[in-house]
């Protein structure tokens, strides 16, 4: 394949044809053949101009896409009745939406799940080389994808929800809804090796059979060792097929994760699903200097691996060098995944590290977990002396979970409505709702899709988990008899 003409070039320079990087022309080509089968549902009264999109087939099969889908008829004529008024808008939180599009797990719990493979952090620490060090963050961040496919929606966190996890590795993670309109997360992570802390914010356009949605957040990473700050800026996501066909999700478009303390950066390339399923999941891209020249090509797939290679100025791959993948070591008990580092010449093997992989998932799982997502809503992962805000002991969660969704349908509505009585006693008393484990800050943040206050980690958990981790006695409570009380102000009605 010839050499590109500019492997720093943009999304929208990739798609102009005007060059791309090594393996852009691919995604070019893909572009010019055109995207994935695109149709209106034609005939289907009052449905007209919804479109269906399906990423496995050809424009012969829309209608019968059409037919599929986790909906029934008449929950679906309910849906869009309700729905076809806000296409256009961004519906975050205009919407009350049928608990049976939800999966048994909030928001919360959802931006933990990244955490399953935050060893790619600690290698990123440990490692000297500046690129590589990029390598492993940027596989750190594309590994949250394979969760993020699945269709299933995460319940929206109650004002003042909380989750904490423990018990992965020497991790400790705390997140809390911070606001509720304009619906905020915030979130921090710590080990020895790493601090990452986010504030989570979206921004929707719906489109009647789909949804664009573009991550306000703000993402940073420090490695410990060397104090490098790490930014993160990832692509939007589109999810197709919300009424009419099977539920799929896409993120086309541009990862960037910035080392803010040099200047090196990783631009990626998320490719989008063209037709009959072509370019889905595939991911390409340069790990670039700070007078932004490639030094490695990385490639890969966000559901499934990522491998890198030494590459010239010119993008290409360094002669002596070939594509590095990841693979099991037979005879090694740790069950991880390793990847070659060095030139392969025939036989010879310079050196192994780890890398990257997704984990083997269990088979037929009704949501599409993997086994982390199953430890998180699990108790095994819970802390001594658990908040009474966390996210597991919500009952509605709990219901679905267990297949109830009658009862976890009105557990939800319930808990909306209270959030509206302490929202009206809160305005009553002129109370303020203030977040326990972050402070919000004067920091404006720009995204390209808008503005963001930022939130930021107040230290206090980890002083109030110190505290009790050195109490001499823990009075033993059992954690599934704890009711779910994330309320500051649920007493001032009385007062």
């Amino acid at each position: 394949m010839a050499p590109p003409n500019d492997p720093k070039q943009s999304e929208s320079e990739r798609g102009s044809g005007s060059g791309g990087g090594f393996f852009a022309s691919i995604a070019s080509s893909l572009s010019n053949f055109g995207t994935a089968m695109t149709r209106s549902v034609n005939g289907l009264v009052p449905y007209e101009g919804l479109e269906v999109v399906n990423p496995e087939g050809g424009t012969e099969d829309a209608e019968e896409e059409a037919s599929k889908g986790r909906w029934k008829q008449e929950d679906r004529d309910s849906y869009w009745k309700m729905m076809q008024n806000y296409v256009g808008s961004d519906v975050t939180s205009m919407v009350t939406l049928p608990v049976l599009i939800f999966e048994p797990m909030s928001m919360l719990q959802k931006m933990a799940e990244l955490m399953e493979y935050s060893h790619l952090l600690d290698l990123a620490d440990e490692c000297e080389d500046p690129y590589m060090r990029l390598v492993y963050s940027a596989s750190f961040f594309i590994s949250v994808y394979y969760a993020l496919q699945r269709t299933w929606k995460p319940f929206n966190p109650i004002l003042g929800e909380t989750y904490e996890m423990t018990n992965h590795g020497d991790l400790t993670f705390i997140s809390e809804q911070v606001s509720h309109h304009p619906p905020i997360g915030a979130a921090h992570a710590e080990n020895e090796h790493f601090t990452y802390d986010i504030t989570s914010k979206v921004k929707t356009k719906f489109l009647g059979n789909s949804i664009e949605i573009y991550p306000l957040g703000r993402t940073r990473v420090t490695l410990k060792r060397d104090g490098v700050v790490l930014d993160l800026v990832p692509p939007p996501t589109k999810v197709s097929n919300l009424i009419f066909g099977r539920t799929w999700i896409d993120s086309p478009g541009e990862m960037v994760l910035t080392n803010m303390t040099t200047g090196d950066k990783v631009v990626l390339y998320f490719q989008p699903c063209g037709w009959f399923g072509a370019g889905r999941y595939e991911v390409d891209g340069y790990v670039y200097n700070a007078a932004e020249e490639p030094q490695i090509l990385m490639t890969g797939k966000w559901n499934g691996s990522m491998s890198y290679q030494p590459c010239d100025m010119e993008g290409e791959p360094c002669s002596g060098t070939e594509l590095k993948e990841g693979f099991t070591i037979s005879g090694l008990s740790d069950g991880k995944t390793y990847l070659l580092t060095g030139p392969i010449a025939h036989h010879s093997i310079i050196a192994i590290l780890q890398v990257w992989r997704v984990a083997e998932a269990p088979k037929n799982d009704k949501f599409q977990y993997t086994h982390f997502a199953h430890k998180i809503n699990s108790f095994d992962t819970a802390p001594k002396k658990l908040l009474g805000s966390d996210s597991r002991l919500r009952p509605d969660r709990y219901a679905l979970e267990q297949g109830d969704i009658s009862k976890a349908g009105y557990e939800k509505s319930s808990l909306e409505e209270r959030q509206r009585a302490e929202k009206r006693n809160r305005e009553v008393k002129g109370h303020q709702f203030t977040p326990r484990w972050f402070d919000r800050t004067d920091e404006i943040h720009p995204t390209p899709w808008g503005d963001l206050e930022v939130y930021q980690y107040n230290g206090k958990y980890s002083e109030h988990r110190a505290a009790i981790d050195s109490s001499g006695s823990i009075e033993e409570t059992d954690i599934r008899s704890m009711e779910f009380n994330p309320w500051q102000f649920e007493n001032l009605a009385a007062e």
